[in-house]
């Protein structure tokens, strides 16, 4: 069973991006922060960046624990 994972960018406080990993139950519902930034970007595209990076992660470890 796979649940979706949600990358989001958010700018607490301006010029400061931090992005976060959200995984939901099944039907989409009930976020939960798998991951997050430890320090804000300084520009929209490099929090994406680091956090693109982040989710191709955790799906590689996700595929390399799925039993088969």
């Amino acid at each position: 069973m796979t649940h979706p994972i949600e990358l989001t960018i958010e700018e607490p406080l301006p010029g400061a991006y931090v992005w976060q990993l959200l995984e939901t139950d099944d039907k989409g519902t009930h976020p939960r922060v798998l991951s997050k930034a430890y320090d804000a970007a300084e520009s929209y595209e490099l929090a994406l960046s680091a956090g693109q990076r982040a989710l191709k992660s955790a799906i590689r470890d996700r595929v390399q624990a799925a039993p088969g």
